[in-house]
Formats: structure tokens, C-alpha cells, sequence
């Protein structure tokens, strides 16, 4: 019942704890008219502030003004009323109107400078600084273009005062200034202090987050312009007055080829349609999603289904004539209303931007939304070598590919792809009449040929029964066509395909669908696709045998060649693929010998290609035999073997002038080198061979797994930013690989949030963790590897201070946990942590639920040191919201804490428990001190001095904390300050002699201070 004046100001304080939105405004309106039943001008004031703030901040600032004119007929009539607090945001919300006024093009611009005037005359008449004034004349400048120069120097030469805004809004400010007159890196120097977190406020650095996310891409700093994405869209997301920031991060995922996140960001945001309070702020995110769905539009998605306004269902084409008809109209409203061209002309500049990058910008967070889009670069790459012509006339075109596919060329498959094209636009009637028509074979060859192209197609998504099925057909296909040894080497790779989907990651060449069965066997990945394997495939060995008996038979025909030399290579390659396959699943760890069936088979079906390799002249067959062999060493711990092998096949590749071969051979020899440590020279080697294969276009190259190691190697040489940026572009890429894929690119991101919680980055990591859980149904059934990420992720939370949402992950956690029969401990140990998250939201029932359910817990699955901290912090929190009448609880918790740690010592006698004994100790110690009960304090803080001296050196750090906290109760609350300096001078040699500096000066500086 709001009755009362004490009522509707407890209602006000209860409203003003509430987060910023549409709830917090509607009661914010109930409590204007509650305070209006009351004659007191003081809540009257209270209320209506608190309206223009909730107002302010729920994209609804075209309302203020009508507000702000009562508070100021309140002020005007009976100013003594106002509280401090109150009288101070008189004057500062001039400004909050100020804005509101030129961002609502119905506001004669002649109304905005009256207001300014009224600004002027009213902090010259209350004696306040003018700085102010002339910020809000820049402002105005700025937005309608004229004299902008002239009223930022007017503005930025002046003074702060204490009216001004915050130095991060002011930085903010003079860097958007830059940007527009087209200095970025005087912009990004500029906004350093707020980028960085030196100076925050309220919205900062979130908002400067998103306006500085081109000019960082401009300057082609991608690592910050990743980490402002993560950290900036994360506070904006579904925020009513931060439409202008969302609809930059939607612009930004357009600019850097991130289209499915542009598109998934819009989802989330969809409601933002519906905010019309804010005019300028509605046009900056109309503009920033027009960048985006103009680009699909391009690209040719207009049939595309994307997120519109609520009530419809629309389309790429359909939204696009939305945004265009609304936001042309709203910015031409402005112009008029402005008497200038300024706001449309800074729209049509940002719809004329295009895509900065060649490559998606890795952002190290996954995207469900039309992942369709997800493997296609919106701007062509830049060629890094010259292409293969294409031919004009069609059999020119079929017999370079041939040539091409003969050599293992990336180009073959283009031009294959072109074949594929005109084949089905024009029939048949392309090979009549076609010069080489001997040579060009018939309609039946071509299709059974581009069979093959689409059974490597279907490898390349790795969809292993298709590509097996359409291998199957191709070898009917040549069959009929009399070519009966294209046909075996098409049924052979058919009988090997399978056995790719179960195998070591990325091996899938030797069953390749280009009809050379070129690869490595191992492709430069590391061995988590081989560790997660299903044991379900077996080889054929039989079927192998008799492939290889008729290839015999058939080479040895008389009449001439019934079987071709490559097709003879492509039988012998998928029997040592076979064998290198069984060997790998199971090979123990070094330096165990293999068993010998298996090592048998593989050492004689790679020798047999090898030597026929060589004896037809193939290096590139023959490369591929010898880097069989060398992963297998590798594997059994021949490091230095294997690397002589691998360069080998680089050299001899380089030699015969096929350097499009190296990439595997440079990824499988970087793998070599990481397993060895050698990580400084595995990394340069891996780098090397991603660059030889997007030089070559080479689209069946293992990208996820080469920058994953290549990330593990950068993170063991300490080289953060690298590792970070690796591991960002491995989890795109296994994205791109589609749903087979998911669970790759979630353990990535685990390994991705580690680093960034380990680099200090933890909004990042966050970010990059919420995106794990939110698309674990794709990610298949890993209980272990969510739990995980949901533990991980409430952490963070937790060091963001984000206290309630933390506290949602654990109890989310917690109903996960409920099911597992392994590992119970980590009940025990969720529920003590969601129990200090929950405190710390002020949510004070359901923590004291959890406290019991984390002792109950204890009692048969022990986790001392996280239940004695929950204790302990319970403890600090109860005297800290409470003071001296929380003494009692805090004890309680307290009395608590020794009883598990009592209860452990039992348990194991010869646990090392001084750390918890201490630490309640010190607990115990501060809470008589609030209490005033300072000689309890001070023998519980030497009781805590004692205890940490059992942990020896590494109990120093903390122990040096207990003297401090004894020495400022012996002095400050007891009086004794000459033995407190006594202490503190002991306390100052001992730091100094461990090497503790920080600690010795914290404590020098406190003996100072008892000293004056």
C-alpha cells in the first residue's frame, strides 16, 4: 500500500535497484502518481526524477522533457525542498533534455536553442561552470553540420566542472568527432583510457565499445575489434536505450563477413522495432540493420527468412523495403526539420560501406542463424597466385581438368564445376561437332566423372555415405563406358570412404572424390578426431585383396593398357590408406610396440605403393606413401624420423613443381614438431602451411584442426594474442564444417575461454562461453563438456560481478548434476558457490537453501575448502549489510566453518587444513571488529597470524594481511599505536626478506599513517 510518504519512498528505492526496462518505467509511472496524493515537494521531485531516468534509459527520452518541465515548476515554486542529491540533478538533467530536444525531428531547431539559452542562464545565475552548455552547442553542431570545428574547440578548450559529463562520456565524444572527420587512429588514441577500462561509467565502456568497432576494423586492429564485439554487444543485447549500439554491432557483423551473427544479433533484438521514443537512436539501428540485410540482399538471399518486426514474417527483400521506406523517411524529417542534408548524408554513407575483410573475422562465438551463409566469404579473396585460364571451347575445357585432376590441381575442380554447368545447360549438343572428340570421350564418361566430383564434394562436408554412393555409381557409370580400370579405382575408393568417418580427423584423402586419391592420411590434424573415434567401421580386407588382384590382371592384359598407371596408384594408395587406418586405431602409446598383424600389413601395403609410385614416375603418389609413413612414426614417437621424411616430400614436391601437395605434408610435420615441444618452430610451420593452402584455394584442407594446434603451440610459448586468435579462427572453421563439426568447435571454444579468463579477459571468455551453451543441442549429447562450460560461464559471471545470473548457471548446473553417478563431489562444490552468488544478489532465502543443501552435501561427498569459503563469506556479508546486529549469524557461519574443518582433520589426520583454520581466524577477526568488540578482533587476527605461520613461504601473502588487519585494530580502534607500529615494523622485514614488496609497502604505509 502506497499510503504513505515512507511508502512510496521505500517503493522508489525498491524501483531503483530494478535493471533498466520496461518494468522499471511503468512502476517508475505508478510512483509520479502515488507522490501526487502526498503535498510534498521533495517526493514529488524524487519521483519524477526517477521517471526521467527510467525514461531516459528504456529508449524513451522524447518523454522527458514534459517530465523534466514539472520538476522545474517544483524547483521554481519551493527549491528548499529539494535534498542535495536532488538539486544537483536539476541542473545535470538540462543536458539528458537537451538531448532528447535535437534527437526528435518534431522539435523546431529554434526550440533546441531556446533550450540551450535556458541552460546557459540558469548555470551562470546558480554559478556553475559553462562547460556544459557548450558541450550541448557541439552536440548540436555536430548533428546538423555546421560550424562543427569552431563549437568543439569552443567546448573541448574549456574547463571541467563538476556538471560536466563524465570524463568516459567526454572521450567518447571528442573520439566520435575524429572518426566523423575521418581520423581513426587519432580517434582510437583518444579513446585508449576508456577502451582499456581506465575510466568507466554507467554505459562506458560498452557504448565506446560499439562506436569504436569500424575505426578498429579500419585500422586493421582485428584482435580489439573481436574483443569490443564480445564485451560491448553483451551489455547492449536487448537493452531499449542502447538501440543505436546494437544496431553498430549488427553493422559491424555485416563489415566483417559475420553475417549469421548480424542476423542472429537482429533475433534477439527484434523488440527494438517496437522502441519508438527515441527517434535518433531508432534511425542509427534502422541504418545499422539495412547494412546488413542490404548486403544479403546483394549477395542474392533476398528469399533469405530473417527477424523483423514482431506481428509478420519477413524476408531479405521484404525487411529491406521496410527499413528503406521508414528509415529514409525519418532521416529526411531531420534534414527538414535541421535546414541541412547532414543526418541523411552520414545514413547513405554507412549503407555505402562494404565488407572491409576478404575472410570473416573470427570472433570466437558461434552463430546458429542461416548457416547457409556461415562457409561464404562476402568478398572474393584477393588471388595470391595466377588461376588456371578456363578455357572457351568445351573439349579444351574437359581435357585441361583432366590434366589438372592427373596432378592433383586445386584449379581441376573449377573447371570441373564449369563442365558440371555447361553439361546441364546445353546437353548433349555441347560434344557434337567438338574438336578432340577421340580424346573427349563420350556423354556416359563425362558423367561418370563428375560423379567423382561429387562424391570429393561430399567428402569435403563430410557426408561419407554419399560420397560412397555416388563413388559406387561412377564406377557403374565408366563400366559401361569400357573403361573397366577407372571403374575399379572408383569401386575401391568407394570400399575406403567409410572408414574416413570413423578415422584419425581430417584423413579422409585417400578416398577422395577428385579420382586421385592424393592425400596423407593425416592432413596435418591432431589426433582428437582419432581419440573420439566410434570402433564400428572394419576393413574389408577381403574386397581389398580382390580389387588389388584384378588391378594385377588387368595391368597385365594383353592388347595394351587395360588399366592406367594412376588408376593402378589410386588401388595400391586405398589399401595403404586401409592399412594406415587400422594401424593408427591401435597403436599404443610409445614405446610400446604395435601389434604386429597390423604393423605388418601397413608396412607391406606402403612399401608395394611406394615402390610402384616410383617406379611410374609419381611423385606425388610417392610423397603421399612416405608421409604414411611418417605419421606413423610420429605416432610411435620417431619424431626426428618422421620430420627427415616430411621435408623430404616438401623438397621432392618442390622439385617436380607441385607445390600445391605441401600443405599437408607442412601441417602434418607442424604436428610433429608440437609433439616433440619444439612449439617456436611448429608454429612458423603450420603457419606456413595454412598460407600454402588458401594460396592454392585448397577448400579440402584441414583449416579447424592446423590453427587449433597452431594455437596450442602459440599458448605454450606464452604467446596469448596468437593462441587467442588461432583458436578464434579453428572454431569458425570447424562452423563451417557443419553439425558434424559442433562438438569440435564447442571443446575449442572451452580451450578459447580459458585463455581469455587466464589473459584476463573474462567479459570475452563469457561471451564466447554463453555461445557454447546456447547451441549445445548441436554440439550432440557431452554432458561432461557442458557441465563444463556451465561451471566456466558461471564463474565468469561471477567475476563480473554479475551475481544473479551466476547464480542461474549454478542452479542450472546443479539440475545437470542431479543425473551423474561419477564425480558427485561436484554437488557438493556447486552448490557452496551458487550459494555465495546467490548472497550476493541479495537473494538471501534461496542462498541459505543452497548453504544447507552444500553441508548436507559435505556430509557424503567432501569439498572442505569450497564449503569453509562459503561459510566464511556468509559470514563477511552478513556484517557488512548488517553491522553489529549480524555478529550473532556471522559467528553462527562461522562456528560452521571450524566444524567442517574439523570434521576433515578427522577424517584424514594429516590434512593440511592451517589455510582454513586461519582464514576463520581472520573472518572471525573482522566481524568483531565491526561489532566494536575490538580486543575479541584483535586476539582472533593474532590467532589467524599464528595459524598461517604452519604453511610456511607460501602462507606469507595472507598472513601479512592478518598483521595489517591486527595493527589497524591495535592503533586506530584500541589506541596502542606504538605496539601497532612495532608489529608493523616486524611484520615490513619479514615481507621484504620473502621478496613480498607490494605487501611490505602496503604495510610501511600504514605504520606512516599511525605515526601522524
Amino acid at each position: 500500500m502506497l499510503d504513505t510518504i515512507d511508502a512510496v519512498m521505500a517503493a522508489l528505492r525498491d524501483n531503483d535497484a530494478r535493471p533498466y526496462g520496461r518494468q522499471r518505467t511503468v512502476t517508475a509511472e505508478e510512483l509520479v502518481d502515488a507522490a501526487d496524493q502526498f503535498d510534498d515537494t521533495g517526493l514529488r521531485a524524487m519521483a519524477l526524477l526517477e521517471l526521467m531516468e527510467a525514461y531516459e534509459y528504456d529508449g524513451e527520452r522524447s518523454k522527458a522533457p514534459v517530465v523534466f518541465a514539472r520538476v522545474l515548476k517544483l524547483w521554481d515554486t519551493d527549491p528548499d525542498s529539494f535534498g542535495e542529491w536532488a538539486k544537483q540533478q536539476v541542473f545535470w538533467r538540462f543536458k539528458w533534455v537537451a538531448t532528447s530536444l535535437l534527437g526528435t525531428p518534431d522539435v523546431p531547431l529554434a526550440s533546441v536553442r531556446r533550450w540551450h539559452g535556458e541552460m546557459r542562464d540558469r548555470y551562470r545565475a546558480a554559478g556553475h561552470g559553462l562547460q556544459p552548455y557548450y558541450a550541448q552547442r557541439f552536440h548540436l553542431a555536430a548533428h546538423i553540420g555546421e560550424d562543427v570545428q569552431d563549437a568543439y574547440e569552443l567546448w573541448a578548450a574549456r574547463p571541467r566542472t563538476e556538471l560536466s559529463d563524465c570524463h568516459a562520456c567526454e572521450v567518447r565524444a571528442a573520439a566520435s568527432h575524429l572518426v566523423r572527420q575521418g581520423d581513426d587512429e587519432a580517434a582510437l588514441t583518444a579513446w585508449r583510457p576508456v577502451l582499456s577500462g581506465e575510466s568507466t561509467c554507467a554505459e562506458e565502456p560498452h557504448v565506446s565499445h560499439a562506436q569504436a568497432l569500424l575505426p578498429l576494423l579500419r585500422q586493421g586492429r582485428l584482435d580489439e575489434a573481436r574483443s569490443s564485439h564480445l564485451v560491448g554487444y553483451r551489455f547492449a543485447r536487448g537493452k531499449s536505450g542502447l538501440a543505436r549500439s546494437v544496431g553498430q554491432h549488427i553493422e559491424f557483423c555485416a563489415l566483417s563477413g559475420n553475417e549469421p551473427r548480424g542476423l542472429e544479433i537482429l533475433a534477439e533484438n527484434r523488440d527494438l522495432f517496437g522502441v519508438t521514443g527515441d527517434p535518433i537512436g531508432r534511425l542509427d539501428f534502422l541504418t545499422g540493420v539495412e547494412v546488413l540485410i542490404a548486403g544479403l540482399a546483394r549477395a542474392g538471399h533476398g528469399a533469405l527468412t530473417v527477424s523483423g518486426p514482431p506481428g509478420a514474417s519477413w524476408t531479405v527483400d521484404t525487411l529491406l523495403a521496410h527499413l528503406r521506406t521508414e528509415a529514409d523517411a525519418l532521416a529526411a524529417r531531420f534534414d527538414a526539420r535541421n535546414g541541412t542534408g547532414a543526418v541523411g548524408s552520414r545514413r547513405r554513407d554507412r549503407l555505402a560501406r562494404r565488407p572491409l575483410l576478404a575472410e570473416p573475422l573470427a570472433l570466437g562465438v558461434r552463430a546458429s542463424a542461416a548457416p547457409e551463409l556461415a562457409a561464404v566469404p562476402v568478398v572474393p579473396a584477393v588471388p595470391v597466385r595466377e588461376a588456371e585460364p578456363e578455357p572457351e571451347h568445351f573439349a579444351a575445357l574437359v581435357l585441361r581438368a583432366r590434366e589438372l585432376q592427373l596432378l592433383g590441381h586445386p584449379d581441376a575442380d573449377r573447371l570441373w564445376r564449369r563442365i558440371d554447368e555447361r553439361l546441364t545447360a546445353e546437353g548433349e549438343a555441347v560434344l557434337t561437332g567438338a574438336a578432340d572428340a577421340d580424346r573427349l570421350g563420350t556423354v556416359g564418361r563425362l558423367c561418370a566423372e563428375l560423379a567423382e566430383r561429387r562424391a570429393h564434394a561430399a567428402l569435403d562436408r563430410e557426408d561419407w555415405e554419399e560420397a560412397a554412393a555416388e563413388l559406387r555409381d561412377a564406377g557403374d557409370l565408366f563400366e559401361r563406358e569400357g573403361l573397366v580400370g577407372r571403374a575399379l579405382a572408383a569401386r575401391t575408393r568407394a570400399l575406403v570412404a567409410p572408414l574416413v568417418m570413423d578415422g584419425p580427423a581430417d584423413a579422409d584423402d585417400s578416398a577422395d572424390g577428385d579420382g586421385s586419391g592424393d592425400g596423407d592420411g593425416s592432413g596435418g590434424a591432431d589426433d582428437s578426431g582419432a581419440a573420439e573415434a566410434v570402433a564400428g567401421t572394419v576393413v574389408d580386407w577381403a574386397a581389398l585383396d580382390a580389387a588389388l588382384a584384378r588391378a594385377d590382371e588387368l595391368a597385365a592384359a594383353s592388347g595394351g593398357p587395360a588399366l592406367a598407371d594412376d588408376d593402378y596408384l589410386v588401388v595400391l594408395q586405398c589399401r595403404a590408406y586401409a592399412a594406415h587406418h587400422e594401424l593408427v586405431r591401435v597403436l599404443p602409446e610409445p614405446p610400446e610396440e604395435p601389434p604386429a598383424e597390423q604393423a605388418g600389413r601397413f608396412a607391406l601395403a606402403v612399401t608395394a605403393y611406394r615402390e610402384a609410385a616410383a617406379a611410374r614416375g609419381s611423385v606425388r603418389r610417392l610423397t603421399v606413401a612416405r608421409q604414411y609413413a611418417a605419421d606413423v612414426a610420429a605416432r610411435q614417437g620417431r619424431i626426428t624420423e618422421a620430420a627427415e621424411e616430411l621435408r623430404t616430400v616438401i623438397a621432392e614436391l618442390e622439385r617436380a613443381g607441385q607445390p600445391w601437395h605441401t600443405p599437408r605434408a607442412y601441417g602434418l610435420l607442424g604436428q610433429a614438431l608440437l609433439q616433440n615441444g619444439e612449439q617456436a618452430e611448429a608454429v612458423e610451420v603450420l603457419h606456413r602451411a595454412l598460407a600454402a593452402a588458401a594460396r592454392w584455394a585448397d577448400d579440402s584442407y584441414p583449416f579447424a584442426a592446423t590453427y587449433l594446434m597452431a594455437g596450442h603451440a602459440s599458448a605454450h610459448l606464452g604467446d596469448t594474442g596468437a593462441a587467442i586468435r588461432a583458436l578464434s579462427e579453428a572454431a569458425g572453421r570447424f562452423d563451417r564444417k557443419g553439425p558434424a563439426a559442433a562438438g569440435d568447435a564447442a571443446r575449442t571454444r572451452l580451450q578459447l575461454a580459458d585463455l581469455l579468463t587466464g589473459a584476463d579477459r573474462t567479459a570475452d571468455a563469457v561471451a564466447v562461453l554463453e555461445s557454447v551453451l546456447a547451441d549445445a543441442g548441436a554440439a550432440g549429447p557431452d554432458d561432461r563438456l557442458f557441465a563444463q562450460a556451465r561451471l566456466d560461464l558461471a564463474r565468469g559471471l561471477y567475476t563480473l560481478d554479475e551475481y544473479r545470473d551466476a547464480a542461474e548457471e549454478y542452479l542450472r548446473l546443479a539440475t545437470a548434476l542431479e543425473g551423474w553417478t561419477e564425480d558427485l563431489h561436484l554437488r557438493t562444490m556447486v552448490a557452496a558457490e551458487a550459494a555465495v552468488a546467490l548472497a550476493l544478489a541479495d537473494r538471501w532465502e534461496a542462498a541459505h537453501a543452497a548453504r544447507s543443501r552444500a553441508l548436507a552435501a559435505q556430509e557424503r561427498w567432501p569439498q572442505t575448502g569450497p564449503v569453509s569459503a562459503m561459510l566464511r563469506q556468509f559470514a563477511r556479508l552478513v556484517v557488512q549489510q548488517e553491522g553489529a546486529d549480524g555478529l550473532e549469524q556471522a559467528l553462527a557461519r562461522l562456528a560452521e566453518a571450524d566444524a567442517v574443518r574439523g570434521r576433515a582433520e578427522q577424517a584424514e589426520p594429516g590434512a593440511d587444513v592451517w589455510y582454513l583454520r586461519a582464514s576463520v581466524h581472520y573472518e572471525r577477526a573482522r566481524a568483531f571488529a565491526v561489532a566494536d568488540r575490538h580486543e575479541e578482533a584483535l586476539a582472533e587476527a593474532e590467532l589467524a597470524i599464528t595459524s598461517y605461520e604452519a604453511g610456511g613461504e607460501s602462507a606469507e601473502t595472507p598472513r601479512a594481511e592478518a598483521v595489517r588487519l591486527a595493527a589497524l585494530i591495535e592503533g586506530t580502534d584500541l589506541g596502542r599505536r606504538a605496539a601497532a607500529r612495532e608489529r608493523l615494523a616486524a611484520a615490513v622485514g619479514r615481507c621484504r626478506r620473502y621478496g613480498l614488496e607490494e605487501a611490505a609497502e602496503i604495510l610501511a604505509d600504514l605504520r606512516e599513517r599511525l605515526a601522524d
